[in-house]
């Protein structure tokens, strides 16, 4: 499956704990990371500086969904089970 330009879900639910250019810390669950544009697309996607974590996700049908709103609700649900 190709990630759905401008669905963002990956860089708003999950916390990520490796730092983002802009933010040094990571980000916690639910936020939208510094470098997710206003059209939900990465602005570091293809830098050095984008994380490993954010490099290495690959899109699939059961993190993903359907939609861009099913894909922010499973990766949201997933993150609650892993807290």
């Amino acid at each position: 499956m190709e990630c759905r330009l401008g669905c963002g879900a990956c860089c708003i639910a999950p916390s990520i704990s490796s730092p983002i250019p802009g933010m040094p810390e990571g980000k916690p669950a639910g936020m939208r990371c510094i470098q997710l544009s206003d059209d939900n697309l990465c602005l570091i996607f293809g830098h050095a500086e984008r994380p490993d974590v954010c490099s290495d996700f690959k899109a699939s049908d059961d993190v993903c969904g359907s939609s861009n709103d099913e894909a922010l609700w499973i990766i949201t649900s997933l993150e609650k089970q892993t807290n």
